[in-house]
């Protein structure tokens, strides 16, 4: 054999050698492979959270008030809950999500004083409600370990630190009373990731209320307001086994 057909040879095999091993790197190990086949699944939640309010002012607010600008700031929460997911089919499941949420707003009111000037108030709107979300979550077929997902649904809620009952005297006491229960409708979505030994979810979520929620006992601050309907961007780290 001459030696360019036995160089030939040589790259030949060497080149085969190195797709054997470059297509050898490239096999994945299947984690958690019966995953799916368990008809339930249990696990919890870390959150975090940006709540606001959807606010519409009375059509007469600017004429028979002296409000002259009201605007609602988001604050950042976090959540904490457990997680129950019924699998009803490989791609659907159903799952409950009981929730205690931390959440925050701020409305910044500007009036107008009989001398001409202008006058602020913040008030804090603090709520900590526990959530009973139930969502649908339709899933992709998983690639390896990886999998997308959408979510939709509804939640009910329970503001544990409700104000509705506090006697309001003086402005700067005064707060924003919302009323105590609340419900909404949630859409979203995320990823899931099969680790070894759990399945590690990423999912952003909105949360949008539906009753308005406002008590309006007669102060200056709750006077000029029609509605206020709860509004949030939820982001959620799930951990399931």
């Amino acid at each position: 054999m001459s030696l360019r057909p036995r160089a030939f040879l040589i790259a030949l095999v060497l080149v085969s050698g190195s797709v054997a091993s470059a297509q050898d790197r490239r096999i994945v190990t299947e984690n958690l492979p019966n995953f799916d086949l368990r008809r339930l699944h249990f696990g919890f939640l870390l959150s975090y959270n940006t709540s606001d309010l959807f606010i519409k002012l009375k059509p007469s607010a600017p004429f028979s008030d002296s409000l002259l600008v009201l605007d609602h700031i988001m604050q950042p929460g976090f959540n904490l809950g457990i997680v129950a997911s019924l699998n009803v089919h490989p791609n659907f499941s159903l799952r409950f999500l009981p929730t205690l949420s931390f959440q925050e707003r701020v409305l910044q009111y500007q009036f107008r004083k009989a001398d001409g000037t202008t006058v602020y108030f913040q008030k804090p709107v603090e709520s900590t409600y526990l959530e009973f979300p139930v969502l649908w979550k339709f899933r992709s077929d998983r690639i390896n370990n990886f999998a997308v997902y959408l979510i939709g649904g509804g939640k009910f809620a329970i503001d544990m630190a409700s104000q509705k009952d506090v006697n309001n005297a003086l402005d700067d006491e005064i707060v924003v009373k919302l009323a105590k229960y609340d419900y909404a409708a949630e859409v979203g979505g995320g990823f899931d990731m099969f680790l070894p030994y759990f399945k590690f979810g990423i999912e952003l979520k909105a949360s949008f209320g539906i009753p308005n929620l406002l008590i309006d006992d007669d102060t200056r601050f709750s006077r000029p307001i029609e509605s206020l309907r709860s509004k949030a961007w939820v982001l959620t780290f799930t951990f399931e086994g």
